[in-house]
């Protein structure tokens, strides 16, 4: 079996949220792999630089690895990082190659009958999910409300974004999260993500205004995953410390697994470069005896990265990507009463909706 054919294509997904009548865009870039026995992968990577990364794979990535077997993945991935990525860049490398291999190991799961799940390691066919509901867009009454929604449909696991007014706020974003938690009780986990966007100050205020309020997490809390600041935060709360959703390569989940930056580590794999280095960021994780806790969304892919691995603990249902998702995809697992359980489709079992993808198409 043969490469024959890589497109990528960009589209901006519109996704309504509960309460609020504004609709938030959805970018991503959709790639195709196709062979000569008949069967097409389908990868996907997200907004950050959109149009280089579909430029990328048309113009380089594509070309390269036409004729070559798609299911020899790590091979593929470790000639394309000699080639087009000697000196181990991030950004449109990473979103590129995330795609790219993703696609491969769907088409290698098709070819072998079996779930990408399964293929990678098949730990756990029903792993655990949380929602990411919390919006900053939302009022406090309107947060309390949807997750009080969320939790009466059985979920036990929510995540909500802080950083309100520019991130230069944090004891407003206290009493936000305060609110949330007083009004679904301590029996539902609840989880806090900054996006990075806090200086250390600040992100320390933070943190210690709700430690005693049962935070699972305090999620990418300080500017650029800055590994020393995450480590001397770590010292200074209860709280637990995450990071690594948009990190492009394992040298980066080095950086914060050695300086003990972190208490669960967060690989995407539509980020990180795919399947095959999520593998390795998350058996680091496992030699450091971390778990590892979906960020930055996209589940219906990176559930199979988690039901691959034991120390896979968390699929995010961050509300606009999966919502994305099932707009771009027909029927995609979903959370039911905090987890996921994968199916035996073969490949990622992931049937693109093309009439969608066509009318979100972007220029």
């Amino acid at each position: 079996m043969k490469i024959t054919r890589v497109a990528a294509s960009v589209h901006d997904i519109p996704v309504s949220a509960p309460l609020l009548t504004e609709t938030f865009p959805r970018p991503l870039v959709f790639v195709q792999v196709e062979t000569d026995a008949g069967i097409t992968g389908y990868g996907i990577t997200g907004p950050i630089q959109r149009f280089a990364v579909a430029e990328f794979i048309n113009r380089e990535v594509g070309p390269k690895i036409i004729g070559k077997d798609p299911t020899e993945t790590e091979k593929i991935w470790h000639e394309l990082f000699i080639d087009l990525n000697p000196r181990a860049q991030t950004g449109t490398w990473s979103s590129a190659i995330s795609a790219i291999d993703i696609a491969l190991w769907d088409i290698k799961g098709k070819f072998l009958n079996q779930p990408v799940w399964r293929l990678l390691g098949g730990a756990q066919k029903t792993v655990p999910a949380y929602i990411t509901f919390g919006l900053l867009e939302y009022s406090t009454e309107q947060l309390v409300q949807v997750a009080k929604m969320f939790v009466s449909q059985g979920e036990d696991k929510l995540k909500m974004v802080v950083g309100i007014n520019g991130a230069n706020d944090p004891l407003e974003d206290a009493n936000r999260v305060i609110a949330v938690r007083e009004a679904i009780g301590n029996n539902v986990q609840l989880s806090m993500d900054a996006n990075y966007l806090f200086n250390f100050t600040d992100a320390l205020k933070l943190a210690k205004a709700v430690e005693n309020y049962n935070i699972e997490w305090f999620e990418e809390p300080v500017y650029g995953n800055d590994a020393r600041l995450l480590h001397d935060l770590r010292m200074r709360t209860s709280v637990p410390i995450s990071a690594g959703q948009n990190e492009g390569h394992r040298f980066r989940y080095r950086e914060l697994l050695v300086n003990s930056a972190v208490d669960i580590l967060q690989p995407n794999v539509v980020y990180c470069g795919g399947f095959t280095e999520g593998m390795k960021v998350a058996a680091m994780a496992q030699a450091f005896n971390l778990v590892i806790a979906n960020g930055g969304g996209w589940p219906h892919h990176n559930m199979h990265l988690h039901a691959a691995m034991a120390n896979g603990w968390r699929v995010e249902f961050h509300y606009l990507m999966w919502k994305a998702g099932e707009m771009i995809f027909e029927n995609p697992p979903g959370p039911d009463g905090g987890k996921t359980t994968l199916t035996e489709a073969p490949g990622l079992g992931l049937e693109p909706r093309f009439d969608a993808l066509a009318e979100f198409q972007e220029a």
